[in-house]
């Protein structure tokens, strides 16, 4: 079973704090890789090889930084190098693997910053390590949990999901943490779409409705 979201955002915050001021790629991105798979609950060796060999052109073998075969493309560069170089890199591995080995998802990184590509959607997104722990659910696919996609989802209920992240997030920066705060927006979410499930919250707690999953 996946961790939960909130562990999830527990290690990567702690994940940030341990790496967010490396920059040595040649000596220490294996380890950062390993412990990026931690985040997640998941032991990068049994999902992932570094250094995997694939034929480039002719006979000249590339070397992969990262590959989960049909999941994830890694490449790594050091603190500062130019990121859509190394995508670039990255997609010139493609033509060596083989179709049940191409990967939807590329990441790129050079520690302080990841891009990460989902090649099904079309879609990119880049962001600096110390954001990582709002950005984690991008990466719900290495903990388990399966990706969707909202485009028919009504534009109100995107706000409100928005909305209730950052409330996650400040509250959780406050040390509010756990299940209390699992179990507040957990209510908060049942409130906000009370209409349409039919049911809606009482204006306070009275005895009759203190099993209601709105109030305590």
């Amino acid at each position: 079973m996946p961790l939960s979201w909130n562990e999830i955002r527990d290690r990567a915050i702690a994940f940030t704090r341990e790496w967010k001021d490396e920059s040595r790629e040649h000596a220490e991105a294996k380890s950062f890789w390993d412990a990026f798979f931690h985040v997640f609950g998941m032991s990068r060796r049994r999902l992932a090889g570094f250094e995997v060999p694939v034929k480039i052109r002719e006979q000249k073998l590339g070397f992969v930084d990262l590959l989960w075969k049909g999941v994830l493309l890694v490449e790594h560069k050091s603190r500062g190098e130019d990121l859509q170089s190394a995508y670039e890199q990255a997609k010139g591995y493609f033509p060596g693997l083989k179709e049940d080995e191409l990967p939807r998802y590329v990441l790129v990184s050079d520690f302080a910053r990841f891009r990460l590509h989902d090649l099904d959607q079309g879609e990119k997104v880049e962001f600096p390590i110390e954001d990582l722990h709002a950005e984690i659910e991008r990466f719900g696919f290495i903990a388990g949990y399966t990706q969707h996609t909202f485009e028919d989802e009504a534009p109100i209920n995107i706000i409100a999901a928005e909305k209730i992240g950052k409330i996650h997030d400040a509250l959780f920066e406050s040390g509010y943490r756990g299940h209390d705060l699992e179990r507040l927006l957990v209510r908060l979410l049942f409130c906000l779409f009370a209409d349409d499930t039919g049911m809606t919250c009482p204006p306070k707690p009275v005895p009759v409705l203190n099993e209601s999953p709105c109030w305590p």
